[in-house]
């Protein structure tokens, strides 16, 4: 199998992090790094991204979202509409597409890493401006815990499924 769908069918949606080992920084910089090759529409990269490394402010983070999955260093996704492609004929600005591109990135890139996470797309984006007011302007649009996975994490029981035929239409 390519080495690209390989790495595609074994990512998953790890719920399950160890949180007894942290990420190594030069990880972490390497999955920043896939973030930055992301195409954006007009490559004008309307996001931003902050690494969080800092148990304190690890933290601050968990506490703003239902969940934590128990990742030692988290990466936040934000988006910019004001600085985003818009396309003319229909108006649609891009930003979320863009954002979409840059954490799909992010996620591949963890998994090649032989790291863990999962998007979280559930949290209180209001509570995390507050605790960190430098993501003011930006829509926040995910939380990517890092970490090893645990020795008992696996993928849900739907991440095997697929609607194939359904969603693909062969013209």
């Amino acid at each position: 199998m390519d080495a690209f769908l390989k790495l595609a069918h074994e990512r998953y949606s790890c719920r399950k992090i160890r949180g007894d080992r942290a990420v190594e920084h030069e990880k972490i910089e390497a999955i920043v790094e896939a973030a930055l090759a992301a195409p954006t529409a007009v490559n004008l990269q309307a996001w931003r991204i902050w690494a969080i490394e800092d148990p304190d402010a690890m933290a601050k983070v968990v506490e703003t979202s239902d969940f934590d999955y128990g990742g030692t260093a988290m990466l936040v996704l934000g988006v910019r509409e004001d600085e985003a492609w818009v396309r003319k004929d229909d108006g649609w600005n891009l930003a979320d597409l863009d954002g979409g591109i840059v954490g799909a990135h992010i996620v591949l890139a963890i998994q090649s890493l032989g790291l863990a996470t999962t998007w979280i797309g559930k949290f209180h984006p209001d509570k995390l401006v507050e605790r960190f007011p430098q993501m003011a302007g930006c829509r926040l649009v995910g939380l990517f815990p890092l970490g090893y996975a645990a020795d008992d994490a696996k993928p849900a029981p739907r991440h095997e499924q697929n609607r194939g035929s359904e969603i693909v239409e062969w013209l």
